[in-house]
C-alpha cells in the first residue's frame, strides 16, 4: 500500500512543480504598461448630425439587452438627446491612438475621426488637446492627427516583418470608454486579407478588442508598437477572439506619405485575381495550388501593357513568392509608382518571366453590375446547363467583351457541381474564348474527361475561374 501511495505522490509532485514553472514563465506586462501608457491617448470626437428620430433621441448602440453596457449606453444617449425633434444633434464617438513624435503627431484609425467636427486627444496625465487631421487613408484605415505640444511622450515603433505566429502581444486602449484598459494575447496569424481590405496584410490576434480600442497600439514583448488595432470579427457586436491590427510597417508608409503629401499613393497592376484551388491547379497542369490566378486584365493597365493574359498564374512578384492571391495586392500596393518590376507567371503549364511598369492605383475601381438575363434558348448539354447568346446591348450594359454566352438554366450535373449559376456569363473554356453557343458545344465535345477543365465566368461584374470535370466517356 505504501508503495502504491508513493507512486501516486511522485507524479502529483512533478505535476505541481511543472505547473509552477509554467506560471513563472508567463510574461509580466507591468513594466511595459508603465513605460508606454503615457504615449497612448484617448480620442473623443463630436459631429453635428440630423436627428433621425421623431422623439429627438439618439440611436442607442445595438447591444444585447442582457449586456452589462446596454442600460449604461441607453441612459447615456438619452441624456445627450436634443429636446426638439428634428433639430441637429451632437454625435459623440470614442477611440484610441498613440503619439509617435515629441512634437505631437498621433496615429489612430481613419474611422475613429471620420466626419468629426471636433477631435479631443486626452493623455493619461489628464492633459487635453484639440487635434487637427493631417490626413486619412481609407484603404488602410489609418489617420494622422496633430496636436500642439513639445517633448510629448512617444511610443517605440518596431517592425511587423519580424512577427511570428504564437508570440505574445498586448493592447492598450479605451474599450467602451474605459480608459487605458490593457489586454493581452498572442498573434494568431499574419498576412490576413479581409473583404474590401486587399492592400493590408492584417495581423490577427486573440487580444480582447472592443469598440473604443480602435486606433490603439498593439505591442510586442519588447515594448514596441507592431500594429494598430482596427477591426474585430463578431456575430454579436462584442469580442469573439478574432481581432485584426494594421501592421506597423504599413502604418509607417502611410504616415510618411500623409505627412509629406496629404494623401497615399499605391502601386497598381490592373488585374482581378483569385486563389488557385486544387481542382484549378490540376486543370492548369500544376503540381500543387499556389499563386494568383488572373481572371481579368483591365484595359490600358500596367498588366495589359506587360502582356499579362487572362488565365496566367502569377507565382512571383519582384522576387517575392506569391503563395496565395491575397499575397499579391500588398506587394503591388507597396511598390513605388513608375517602378519596373519583374514577374514570373505560369502560362499553359510553362513558367515565363515578364516585366511590368507599375502605375498609381486609381481612387475608385469601377466594376460592372450584372443583370438577370432575358428569354431562354438552346438545349442542355454535357455540362447540364442551358446557355444562350447575348445581344450587343446586353454586352454594352454589362461591360462584357465581344465573346461569351449567358447561362439560362443549371441542372444537376458537372456544371452545378463546379458552382455555375443561372446568370453567369461563360467567357472561356479550357483557355479558349467562347464565341457563340454553337462553338461552346463544339468545345465541350472535344474536352478530355480524365482531368478538370478551367472555365472562366463573369458573375455580378466580377470574373472568376471555376473547374469542372465531364463524367465518363462520350458514349456514356
Amino acid at each position: 500500500m505504501n508503495t502504491i501511495r508513493a507512486g501516486l505522490v511522485l507524479p502529483l509532485l512533478l505535476f505541481c512543480i511543472a505547473g509552477t514553472a509554467g506560471a513563472d514563465s508567463l510574461p509580466d506586462f507591468t513594466e511595459m504598461v508603465q513605460e508606454n501608457s503615457a504615449a497612448v491617448v484617448n480620442i473623443s470626437t463630436t459631429s453635428r448630425k440630423d436627428n433621425p428620430g421623431s422623439s429627438g433621441r439618439s440611436i442607442v448602440p445595438d447591444l444585447p439587452e442582457d449586456s452589462p453596457f446596454h442600460d449604461f449606453f441607453r441612459k447615456f444617449f438619452e441624456e445627450q438627446a436634443p429636446d426638439n425633434p428634428g433639430t441637429p444633434r451632437k454625435a459623440a464617438s470614442l477611440g484610441s491612438g498613440f503619439i509617435i513624435s515629441e512634437d505631437g503627431y498621433v496615429i489612430t484609425n481613419s474611422h475613429v475621426v471620420a466626419d468629426a467636427d471636433e477631435i479631443i486627444v486626452r493623455l493619461n496625465d489628464r492633459r487635453e488637446f484639440v487635434a487637427e487631421i493631417v490626413g486619412t487613408d481609407r484603404r488602410s484605415d489609418i489617420a494622422v492627427l496633430k496636436i500642439e505640444g513639445n517633448k510629448l511622450p512617444v511610443v517605440k515603433r518596431g517592425s511587423s516583418a519580424d512577427l511570428k505566429v504564437g508570440e505574445w502581444v498586448l493592447a492598450i486602449g479605451s474599450p467602451f470608454g474605459f480608459d487605458y484598459s490593457v489586454t493581452q494575447g498572442i498573434v494568431s496569424a499574419i498576412g490576413r486579407s479581409l473583404p474590401n481590405e486587399n492592400y493590408v496584410p492584417f495581423i490577427q490576434t486573440d487580444v480582447a478588442i472592443n469598440p473604443g480600442n480602435s486606433g490603439g497600439p498593439l505591442f510586442n514583448l519588447e515594448g514596441e508598437v507592431i500594429g494598430v488595432n482596427s477591426q474585430i470579427y463578431s456575430r454579436t457586436g462584442g469580442f469573439m477572439g478574432l481581432s485584426f491590427a494594421v501592421p506597423i510597417d504599413v502604418v509607417n508608409n502611410v504616415y510618411s506619405q500623409l505627412r509629406e503629401t496629404g494623401y497615399v499613393s499605391r502601386g497598381w497592376l490592373g488585374v482581378l485575381i483569385q486563389d488557385v484551388t486544387r481542382e484549378l491547379a490540376e486543370s492548369f497542369g500544376m503540381d500543387k495550388p499556389h499563386g494568383a490566378l488572373v481572371a481579368k486584365v483591365l484595359d490600358d493597365s500596367p498588366a495589359a501593357n506587360a502582356g499579362i493574359e487572362v488565365g496566367d498564374i502569377i507565382v512571383e512578384y519582384n522576387g517575392a513568392g506569391v503563395a496565395f492571391s491575397s499575397d499579391l495586392p500588398p506587394l503591388v500596393g507597396n511598390t513605388k509608382v513608375n517602378t519596373s518590376v519583374p514577374l514570373e507567371i505560369i502560362r499553359g503549364g510553362t513558367r515565363k518571366k515578364l516585366k511590368v511598369l507599375i502605375a498609381e492605383l486609381p481612387e475608385q475601381d469601377s466594376m460592372a453590375s450584372a443583370e438577370k438575363p432575358g428569354s431562354p434558348a438552346a438545349a442542355a448539354n454535357e455540362m447540364k446547363i442551358v446557355v444562350r447568346e447575348l445581344t450587343a446591348e446586353q454586352r454594352k450594359r454589362l461591360e462584357l467583351p465581344a465573346h461569351g454566352v449567358i447561362v439560362e438554366q443549371v441542372m444537376e450535373g458537372p456544371g452545378s457541381e463546379a458552382g455555375i449559376r443561372k446568370g453567369d456569363v461563360l467567357l472561356m473554356i479550357n483557355n479558349i474564348d467562347v464565341e457563340s453557343v454553337s462553338q461552346f458545344e463544339e468545345l465541350l465535345a472535344g474536352l478530355p474527361r480524365d482531368r478538370p477543365i478551367p472555365l472562366l465566368i463573369q458573375r455580378r461584374g466580377a470574373p472568376t475561374f471555376l473547374a469542372f470535370k465531364l463524367a465518363g466517356d462520350k458514349d456514356e
